[in-house]
Order: C-alpha cells, then sequence, then structure tokens
C-alpha cells in the first residue's frame, strides 16, 4: 500500500512510519512539512500523492494546555480533522483517525463501548469529540480511540515519572482515575488488524487491562529497577485545569468481533517498550 502519514515526527508517528514503511510505500510528514490546517497545502499534497491510506496522527494533545488555548485546539483538532477527511475522500484513500477516551466524562461502572453518547468534561475531549464527527462524515473512514499513551518517542507518562524519580526521590499519583496504559506499538497492531480486517467506523484501541495512574507508576519503576517513594493522592489533591475522566475504561469486544483481535495486557506492553529502550541504549 502507498501510505500517507501526518506528524510522523511525533510520538506515534515516529512509531507508525517506521511500523508500516517495512511492508509499504510510506510518505510521512512532519508538522511543519503539512500543516492539516492548511486545506490548500494538504490537498495539493494529498492529490500529488495519491494514497491508498491516510494515518492522520497529528493533534493537540496537551489536555489542560487546550484549556486556555481553544481556538488552536479547535482548528487542529476539528478543522485540521475535517480537512484530512476531505483530502482523503477527494482520492479515495481510507483514513485512520486517532482519538482519545476523553469523549467520555468517566462517570460509568461498565467499559465504555464504541456506541456509547459520548459526554466531554474538557476542551481537548470536546475538541477531539468534533473531530471524530468531521472524520466520520466520510464514509471509508476509521476513528480509533486509545488512552494513556506511551511510547519511545515524544513526552508521556512513563517519562515523566522516570525523571521525577530522579529528581526528586519521591512523587505522588492519584490513585481514583483508572483506564487502559497503551503503547505505541501496541496501537500500531491494532491499526494494521484494523486496515486489513476492519469495517468503516469507530473502535476502542487500547491495551487490555485497567489500572490507576498510582499502579501504572508502581509498575513503571518495578521494570525499570527504580527505588522512589510514591504517595497515593486523590484528584482533589492534585488539581488540574482540565478535567480528567475518573473511569475510562474502553471496552475492545468490538475489535475481537469485527477483527478477531485481542490486544496485549497493559502489564506485557509496558515491559515490551522497556525491553525496546533497553536494547536500543545498549
Amino acid at each position: 500500500m502507498k501510505i500517507l502519514v501526518t506528524a510522523c515526527n511525533g510520538q506515534l508517528g515516529t512509531d507508525v512510519t517506521d511500523y508500516f514503511k517495512k511492508d509499504n510505500e510510506v510518505i510521512a510528514y512532519k508538522d511543519i512539512e503539512l500543516d492539516i490546517t492548511d486545506e490548500k497545502k494538504v490537498m495539493e499534497e494529498v492529490l500529488r500523492v495519491k494514497p491508498d491510506v491516510i494515518i492522520n496522527t497529528a493533534a493537540i494533545t496537551n489536555v489542560d494546555g487546550c484549556e486556555t488555548n481553544v481556538e488552536l485546539a479547535y482548528k487542529v483538532n476539528r478543522d485540521g480533522a475535517g480537512i484530512m477527511a476531505k483530502a482523503a475522500k477527494a482520492v479515495g484513500a481510507r483514513l485512520i483517525h486517532i482519538s482519545t477516551d476523553y469523549v467520555f466524562d468517566g462517570n460509568s461502572k461498565e467499559p465504555y463501548r464504541e456506541t456509547d453518547t459520548p459526554c466531554p468534561q474538557s476542551v481537548y475531549g470536546s475538541s477531539k469529540l468534533a473531530g471524530e464527527k468531521e472524520v466520520l462524515k466520510y464514509e471509508k473512514s476509521y476513528v480509533l480511540r486509545t488512552a494513556w499513551l506511551y511510547g519511545p518517542h515524544g513526552n508521556n507518562f512513563v517519562k515523566t515519572m522516570l525523571r521525577l524519580a530522579a529528581e526528586k526521590g519521591e512523587v505522588g499519583v492519584v490513585t481514583d482515575q483508572v483506564g487502559n496504559p497503551t503503547s505505541t506499538f501496541e496501537l500500531i497492531r491494532i491499526i494494521d488488524v484494523v486496515l486489513k480486517k476492519g469495517e468503516f467506523g469507530i473502535y476502542h484501541a487500547t491495551c487490555n487491562g485497567v489500572c490507576s495512574w498510582n499502579e501504572f507508576a508502581r509498575e513503571i519503576f518495578r521494570l525499570a529497577g527504580v527505588n522512589v517513594k510514591v504517595n497515593d493522592l486523590t484528584t482533589d489533591q492534585f488539581p488540574r485545569p482540565a478535567k480528567r475522566p475518573a473511569y475510562s475504561n474502553l471496552s475492545k469486544e468490538k475489535l475481537w468481533k469485527v477483527c478477531g483481535y485481542r490486544p496485549m495486557d497493559w502489564h506485557d506492553a509496558l515491559k515490551e517498550y522497556f525491553d525496546y529502550v533497553k536494547a536500543e541504549n545498549k
């Protein structure tokens, strides 16, 4: 396949490019090379390349920053997503668009299904939901909602925890927000499976298993062999500008029924990540 990747310099885009270029022709653009909010430029490039698939990994993902940069959040996460969908339609390409668990309010007691009604509680979540709606206007699109993403590139919770542990020797992490930690490696395998076997529409694309941020942090330190004091905090003790979902466990039942794929457990995915990092640093 000929695959066009946006934001190939980002946390997800870097690994997407490396994975798919092994068996496909990949045309990858950094943010500065292809601004997804520039409709004229996007159309020119897509019409020139004529990809079979577009994987859009570009987004404003600074959850707290979106609260003060509302216009930018919607410009990229909604309008940019819509532009990518229009461009995909112009050449008949299939479109993979990445979304988030933050489209839900976090008040559920059961894993969220793709058919559950979204109710975002932050600008980030609202702008990503608006982007989903723009993308789904195009009939050959897939929206993959992921969560708690980490990988070897860019900034993420795993790297932040290890940095704080080294700097302070002590961290405080909330116990009352739970979800699905997901590696870029596993998300990419889900993208691959959906492209090969999936019907168009929304999929929940996270690792299996659920934990709190606190439990996630403790497992990070265990696998990294880092001795650090972890203090238990509540959300009220750690206020942030954007409201986080207390419960954002996403059901992968559709992924199994439609594509026959069961994602890796989050413990195993985290170990795979550390094994990769150790191998790269040798």
